[in-house]
């Protein structure tokens, strides 16, 4: 375990370890920081880790508003970007254009 690290309740720089948690002198808040650390970290459906850059595969037909035709399951996304929200992958498909997608709806190519 860290030595010290910053409280993810109230951001104190002075969090310590415990026998199996972090905990904060400030506000009292315990934590384990391996949940903190995993927390922000977008998984694909297999649980692979994604990062910005990354190919991935579609691995179900997804309907697209507007679109005649779904979003084949098998269609390779390049350059992806991770963003915040419900769709937390960016990205732009070749007939689609620009779109967001649900992470747990790709693989990691």
């Amino acid at each position: 375990m860290p030595e010290t690290i910053t409280c993810p309740n109230c951001q104190s720089p002075y969090g310590y370890p415990t026998e199996f948690l972090m905990a904060c002198p400030e506000c009292g808040h315990e934590w384990d920081p391996k949940e903190v650390e995993e927390a922000g970290q977008v998984k694909d459906m297999n649980g692979n880790v994604l990062q910005n850059g990354d190919s991935v595969i579609v691995m179900k037909d997804l309907p697209v508003k507007g679109m005649p035709k779904p979003i084949k399951s098998g269609t390779k996304v390049k350059n992806i970007r991770l963003v915040d929200g419900d769709h937390n992958i960016d990205c732009k498909i070749d007939g689609f254009g620009a779109m967001g997608l649900k992470s747990e709806f790709v693989k990691k190519a």
